[in-house]
């Protein structure tokens, strides 16, 4: 049965490397408009890595015009996604931070992590 499973559930997307929660990333999307296809940049911070199998997901929030907060949530098996950057590691304890959606400022920042 576990076989069974596994056959059918889609690979992970090879583009994605391994997340982590605080990581500043900047995903490469595939949108169609106006029956065109582009690639759109949607830069921010993961929130949350939620592992779950074919459904594992992976939330990313960014600080849009006006202080505007936007999260949009990947799924790790989608095609849409071309490729995503690491473009840095933050110093964090736990395992989701959705407590920086009620932070604005300085402290809202994240320390960065040197490896």
């Amino acid at each position: 049965m576990n076989d069974l499973i596994k056959a059918i559930e889609p690979a992970p997307n090879p583009n994605i490397p391994p997340l982590r929660p605080g990581d500043q990333v900047s995903v490469h999307v595939k949108i169609v408009e106006g029956g065109r296809e582009r690639i759109q940049e949607f830069k921010g911070t993961v929130l949350a890595v939620h592992n779950n199998g074919a459904g594992s997901t992976f939330t990313v929030r960014r600080i849009a015009s006006n202080g505007i907060g936007v999260e949009r949530t990947f799924l790790f098996t989608s095609p849409r996604i071309e490729k995503v950057v690491v473009e840095r590691h933050s110093k964090v304890r736990r395992a989701r931070l959705y407590y920086l959606r009620s932070r604005t400022g300085k402290s809202a920042r994240l320390k960065q992590k040197f490896d």
